[in-house]
């Protein structure tokens, strides 16, 4: 019997992506099928998007369009301080666009999915009129003990960022490489009391992590580490910087400091601020990516 367009491109887009031989079920059913985590540690589990437009371009090269796809909730697993199990992909494509650019794609997606060790587990495909768009669904497993969350802050707490920040959309949103290494070393070593990726910008996520943990902050603006060529403004707002923003109580900061630049001599860490009570942030803290009215 033939097999119909779509399961001789899913063939072929499979043989370029990691499956896993320990899976019980894998691509190709009705669903996956997967075992359950270790005892004492909690599954993960997140989704992320992109779309044509507002998170990539159609010339942007397809295998960095699909690095960014998957490495973008990798580094929600990294905030949380897990590692990153079993991926679900699932493809919206306009009839203007062929089998050669999701072979592309997934070609860049193999190349992400093995040096982060996540299998592909199945997916789905499906054309509509406009416009690209890629779903992916994630698994991810961490020790309930070392379980980081954004609530966990308390005043007085340092708050530290992880890399530079600003001047994102010349390269760097697609081709990040998500902090999983640095988010595992700090979960087992350091406990920082709350942690989030910055995906929005700082001057959305710094208050996000405060008021999750009920507090306010101070900010030094002279101590956010910036990209090269990046103003302060852009540091503070542009988004999609994936870096870690953590805090860490005041007795462990000193520890922090001289132990992060043996585990990590190549990664930039930074002091940046202070949480406080009562919930307010610097009069001048400007606002970062919104996706919904779509400031920065």
């Amino acid at each position: 019997m033939k097999a119909c367009a779509e399961d001789r491109l899913l063939r072929e887009l499979l043989k370029l992506v990691p499956i896993s031989s320990k899976q019980p079920l894998g691509p190709g059913d009705d669903c996956a099928a997967l075992h359950p985590p270790g005892k004492n540690q909690l599954l993960l589990l997140k989704t992320d998007c992109i779309a044509e437009d507002v998170h990539f371009l159609r010339s942007h090269d397809p295998a960095r369009v699909a690095w960014k796809a998957l490495c973008r909730p990798l580094s929600d697993i990294a905030a949380m301080g897990g590692t990153p199990g079993e991926a679900l992909i699932t493809f919206f494509s306009p009839p203007d666009v062929g089998s050669d650019y999701w072979l592309k794609f997934y070609r860049g997606l193999g190349r992400a999915a093995r040096k982060f060790g996540v299998t592909i587990a199945g997916g789905e495909m499906s054309r509509q009129k406009h416009g690209i768009a890629v779903s992916v669904a994630l698994t991810g497993s961490i020790e309930k003990k070392n379980l980081l969350l954004r609530s966990g802050g308390k005043p007085g707490d340092a708050v530290f960022v992880t890399g530079v920040l600003g001047g994102t959309q010349a390269s760097h949103h697609l081709d990040f490489i998500p902090r999983l290494a640095e988010g595992r070393w700090l979960a087992k070593n350091a406990r920082p009391s709350a942690m989030m990726d910055l995906s929005d910008g700082l001057g959305t996520d710094l208050p996000r992590l405060a008021q999750a943990s009920d507090c306010g902050f101070e900010a030094n603006f002279n101590s956010i580490p910036k990209r090269r060529g990046a103003t302060i403004q852009q540091a503070l707002c542009d988004g999609e910087d994936y870096e870690l923003l953590f805090t860490l109580s005041p007795q462990k900061v000193r520890s922090l400091l001289e132990e992060w630049p043996k585990a990590f001599p190549k990664t930039r860490l930074s002091q940046i601020g202070t949480l406080i009570s009562p919930k307010t942030s610097p009069a001048n803290w400007p606002q970062g990516w919104d996706h919904f009215d779509g400031q920065r």
